[in-house]
């Protein structure tokens, strides 16, 4: 990196800070500080709302799955509209009646404190998971690709966030959200254009699509009914839909986002902007991943795109079987460029035959690339097996530092830094918040006046900020970064959905049978997650939000049913003596 790129860096990520510190600097009342006065407009909250879910995961899995895969994950979004419209109908108009400052306020007017105690502790158990990640993923990417140190990055990017969110609160959170998906988007753009401009000459959009569809890249739709698919249209759908309208609907990160809005239209607005733009940006960002898949039919990768696990492997006693396998890499990547070329060729000329041939050429290469890379990454687990062998999440960033112009550099990873701020911010201070009104103020000191509220809220972020560093700094990457983060939710998000469907619907039903139904159903959830996805895969995770959701729905109306039985029966015996 240049000293240009250090400029930009440092200066997008301090103007963030000091901005949103100073722009929100006299939040005094709870009701200013957690909902923001209630003056954000509709814009406002749509942009909020998809910062906060537009994690530095998003910018740094997300073309790296592409990459890999295809466009096949675009689908897990699919329920999202849906889920939108739904909480738009339902959940919206009944926080904004109750005039509660979290979701779970909402639950004791309903059923009773220990549901609303209950369901905050399982929501800051995920949360203050996520948000260790948000903070690890970009730390433990850039520790890799650029040589800083692992610890004291995660301690940078918390500090940052913790400095404005405490300072400012709900309100920070949304005016800095503004200025980082401004630096988000437009960094985006900018690489999928460069993209574009480094393909071949005589290879345009279309023919880059092409060859991208040669390769299974633009495989977007799978109807298929296998369970053990991870991403198809009917997980998307459903367990999609189940698993969006729990974090859009109950997750306090996202709540307190559309909380502040200045009415319930507001808040509407706001949301419907953000589902009505969600799916095509993740429609783009992946895009993105399949054009540097494109780019790289064409130039040299690296047979492993994780730096330390090359670094690993050739310095242990594997060095030679691993140069081997770069050397056949490299002859591939020779082989590769010589039959895109001609299929690119073949393309002008729109002979069936001849096209066919050649994408069947290309498919048998990249088959055997796939293979090569395969080897390698067990080659870097025999030399050591605590390295990060799968390479989806360290893609993107490699293209970004070996091939973008400099100045470019700087700004992409002001991009990868404000997104993970942005996240981190939303979720410190929806922390921070549930922890001081669901718990604080609810269960232990409730006759303070609003300052110590205020203040309460203030160091409950900050203890989450520093928690949330420590877990990064003990973390560990699994398969790929993003789907960690929507693991984690799934295992929690159908239970908590199941409640508030609970609330809104099954007006029959009572506290006590929600109660005991969500514990039962956390510790089935937890086992199901281990035994038939982690273990066994036999199951795509995205299920678990349906399954969660129907269990504890099914489980409260036998425990009510029960409880209700057991109480006639008293009944009867107590009249039966009462004649006698």
């Amino acid at each position: 990196m240049e000293r240009i790129d250090w400029i930009i860096l440092y200066a997008t990520l301090i103007f963030i800070v000091v901005y949103g510190t100073w722009k929100t600097k006299k939040s005094a009342s709870v009701k200013d500080y957690i909902l923001g006065n209630k003056e954000s407009k509709w814009w406002t909250i749509g942009l909020s709302v998809m910062a906060t879910q537009a994690s530095a995961i998003t910018f740094l899995s997300t073309p790296g799955q592409a990459f890999h895969d295809g466009m096949g994950f675009v689908q897990f979004y699919f329920g999202l509209p849906l889920a939108i419209i739904v909480i738009c109908m339902v959940f919206i108009p009944v926080y904004h009646k109750l005039k509660v400052y979290t979701a779970y306020e909402f639950l004791e007017q309903r059923f009773d404190l220990k549901t609303r105690t209950l369901t905050a502790i399982l929501f800051l158990i995920q949360r203050g998971l996520a948000a260790g990640i948000t903070i690890y993923a970009p730390s433990i990417i850039l520790s890799a690709v650029l040589g800083w140190d692992l610890k004291t990055l995660n301690i940078i990017i918390g500090s940052l966030v913790i400095i404005y969110t405490v300072a400012g609160g709900t309100k920070a959170v949304n005016v800095t959200h503004k200025q980082q998906m401004f630096v988000i988007m437009s960094g985006m753009f900018l690489a999928f254009f460069l993209i574009l401009h480094y393909l071949p000459e005589d290879l345009s959009f279309g023919k880059a699509l092409k060859v991208a569809g040669a390769n299974g890249k633009l495989n977007i739709l799978d109807f298929s009914f296998n369970a053990e698919s991870r991403y198809t249209f009917w997980s998307g759908i459903t367990g999609g839909f189940f698993l969006m309208l729990s974090y859009f609907g109950t997750d306090q990160s996202q709540v307190q986002r559309y909380l502040s809005g200045k009415s319930i239209k507001e808040s509407q607005l706001g949301l419907l902007f953000n589902g009505l733009l969600k799916v095509p940006m993740q429609f783009f960002i992946l895009l993105v991943g399949v054009m540097v898949f494109v780019f790289y039919q064409y130039h040299s990768s690296p047979l492993n795109f994780n730096p330390a696990a090359t670094e690993a492997v050739m310095s242990s006693s594997y060095a030679d079987e691993y140069q081997e396998l770069e050397h056949s890499h490299k002859a591939l990547e020779s082989r590769k460029k010589r039959a895109q070329e001609y299929y690119s060729s073949v393309l002008n000329v729109k002979d069936y035959k001849l096209v066919m041939a050649a994408k069947k050429k290309i498919k048998q290469i990249n088959g055997e690339e796939r293979e090569n890379r395969a080897k390698a990454r067990e080659l870097i687990e025999k030399a050591n097996p605590t390295i990060e062998t799968n390479d989806k999440d360290y893609v993107f960033i490699h293209f970004i530092l070996n091939n973008l112009p400099t100045g470019l550099i700087g700004l992409l990873l002001a991009v990868i830094l404000s997104a993970a701020m942005s996240s981190t911010s939303s979720e410190l201070n929806a922390l921070g918040t549930i922890t001081t009104m669901d718990i604080y103020k609810r269960r232990l000191n409730n006759d303070k006046d609003d300052s110590h509220y205020v203040a309460a809220s203030k160091w409950f972020t900050l203890l989450w900020g520093i928690i949330a560093i420590l877990f990064a700094n003990f973390g560990s990457l699994v398969d790929n970064l993003i789907q960690l983060v929507n693991i984690i939710g799934s295992v929690f998000y159908g239970n908590v959905l199941g409640i508030f469907l609970l609330a809104f619907f099954f007006r029959f039903i009572r506290g006590n049978a929600v109660f005991w139904a969500a514990l039962i159903t956390q510790i089935i959830i937890f086992f199901i997650y281990y035994r038939f996805v982690y273990i066994e895969e036999h199951i795509g995770y995205l299920w678990l939000n349906f399954i969660g959701c129907v269990l504890v729905i099914l489980i409260a109306m036998i425990i009510e049913g029960m409880q209700r039985s057991l109480k006639r029966n008293r009944l009867s015996i107590n009249t039966d003596n009462d004649n006698l």
